[in-house]
């Protein structure tokens, strides 16, 4: 199995961990704050980002609609954690440290990618695309929290 990339990333919002939080794990403001192309689907009847909630990142792009299968695989206040499989496996973790001027949102994403030629593809034309577009979502996060 190749060896996991990782990005991590951080960034300072001025509102609390709870607000920061929400952001986080509230489906609608996760809209507000994701690239316009990824949609976040429950997986069952409703969403649910408790631990064991399971849903879908999917990816719309033409013709294809790539999904990524996520589970909360770790969970307590400010601290979410979900594995996720499909075209990449690892992890997604998201982090609220409170601070006295607000709160430091650590994010780190773990990944494999075990078919090859997608390995390939993404090193090639979507790595630093992806690691740029992380830190745009950082920037919309912060300013959809610094608005609640």
């Amino acid at each position: 199995m190749p060896s996991p990339q990782v990005y991590e990333q951080s960034i300072l919002i001025r509102a609390s961990a709870a607000t920061v939080e929400r952001c986080i794990t509230d489906r609608e403001l996760m809209h507000r704050w994701l690239n316009p192309a990824l949609r976040c689907e429950p997986a069952g009847d409703s969403w649910n980002t408790e631990l064991g909630g399971k849903f879908r990142f999917v990816l719309q792009v033409p013709l294809l609609e790539p999904s990524l299968f996520s589970r909360v695989v770790e969970r307590e206040p400010g601290l979410i954690v979900w594995a996720f499989s499909g075209f990449f496996e690892g992890r997604d973790r998201w982090e609220c440290q409170p601070e006295s001027d607000g709160t430091r949102l650590l994010n780190r994403f773990e990944f494999t990618i075990p078919n090859p030629l997608i390995a390939f593809g993404f090193k090639q034309f979507a790595a630093g695309w992806t690691q740029q577009d992380m830190q745009a979502q950082l920037k919309r996060l912060k300013q959809v929290a610094e608005r609640r």
